[in-house]
């Protein structure tokens, strides 16, 4: 005998279990700021990208700090391609963000720090960067 059953024995409603238990998505967060800003300087700062590039995100003398910077730079180098292995940023004030960056290329590491300021328009933007010019080699 053959039965066409949808349902347990005992069972008189038309619900149907999931065959598939939903699966719990997790949402990317959003990323900071700091990490963002980060990215972006390290993309002019290796060559990636044009300083122009930044032209909108920053403000007061971080342009021409950026544009001193990218073309004597070390990261410019030709070989390994360098990336980003630690930032961090603190608050010291409301719509205020002080940020360290820790740039590797091959065996060297290089310290990059910025400040970020939230306008009225509660965009960031960059207003300082400076770039650690000794390079450290990793263990």
């Amino acid at each position: 005998m053959t039965t066409n059953r949808t349902r347990p024995a005992g069972r008189h409603d038309a619900r149907r279990p999931e065959a598939v238990p939903a699966q719990r998505h997790r949402v990317p967060r959003r990323m900071r700021p700091h990490h963002w800003f980060a990215e972006r300087l390290l993309a002019v700062l290796s060559g990636q990208r044009p300083v122009h590039w930044m032209l909108g995100h920053t403000i007061g003398d971080a342009y021409d700090q950026l544009a001193e910077l990218a073309p004597t730079t070390p990261l410019r180098t030709r070989g390994t391609r360098p990336v980003i292995r630690m930032c961090r940023g603190a608050q010291p004030a409301p719509g205020v963000v002080e940020a360290c960056a820790s740039i590797a290329a091959g065996e060297e590491v290089r310290a990059m720090a910025f400040r970020l300021e939230q306008g009225p328009d509660l965009r960031w933007r960059c207003a300082a960067v400076e770039l650690g010019n000794t390079p450290m080699r990793t263990r």
